[in-house]
């Protein structure tokens, strides 16, 4: 292992998630940086108290070069209505989350945690002329670089999702349960049924229960 060897780290945030946007980071480390991320807590962000996660992430994102991709829910349903394939629009992002990093830095490969067919996010960086070398694999947050990435990610879609509550004024739930289609209904009452467009992703199957109730009710 060289330890010289700065590594990109890429993981998403929100792709499960009825409301709020999707959310992809790109995090930048040596690989001599371990020891470091390590002493601040990363691992994987899906195991680490809301807490604990918000603060790591504030101490990671001033000390490491790092990109933040959020695409709010009217940009990301504008761009799923085009291409009708989340896994293509996740490379997409991907890419972009990757290209803002090596804008002012520089890399020696790229790892990210593997999703769908491995030749979309191949494509969507030859799209962008980035031809580092790209290692895609399943349980890569087990990297340190993309469970850092996974920190950012889920950081910011937690406070992506806090804001949406502040501007509605009530509680929106994360997932995709029951409580989810409640809370889309209680918002078509209050706003009108063009509000889900604002707020979710409307290719999930809960839109369609939460717009046409009394389908799944027979």
């Amino acid at each position: 292992m060289n330890r010289n060897h700065r590594v990109i780290g890429v993981d998403e945030s929100g792709k499960g998630d009825f409301f709020g946007p999707l959310v992809i980071a790109a995090f930048l480390a040596f690989d001599k940086d371990k020891e470091k991320l390590a002493d601040l807590g990363v691992r994987d962000g899906k195991k680490i108290s809301e807490n604990r996660l918000l603060d790591i992430d504030e101490r990671i994102r001033h000390s490491f070069s790092h990109n933040v991709v959020v695409i709010d829910p009217e940009i990301y349903n504008k761009r799923y209505k085009k291409i009708k394939n989340l896994n293509k629009l996740l490379a997409e992002g991907h890419a972009e989350a990757i290209t803002g990093v090596l804008e002012e830095n520089s890399a020696d490969k790229i790892i990210v945690d593997q999703f769908g067919k491995p030749e979309l996010i191949e494509n969507a960086l030859r799209s962008k002329s980035c031809k580092l070398e790209l290692q895609q694999r399943f349980r890569g947050e087990e990297i340190i670089q993309v469970a850092a990435a996974s920190i950012l990610a889920r950081a910011a879609f937690i406070r992506e999702m806090d804001k949406l509550s502040e501007l509605y004024n009530t509680k929106i739930p994360r997932g995709a349960a029951a409580i989810v289609d409640q809370a889309g209904q209680n918002l078509i009452e209050r706003f009108g049924v063009k509000i889900l467009n604002k707020v979710s992703k409307t290719h999930f199957k809960n839109y369609g229960r939460i717009v046409n109730p009394t389908l799944f009710s027979i």
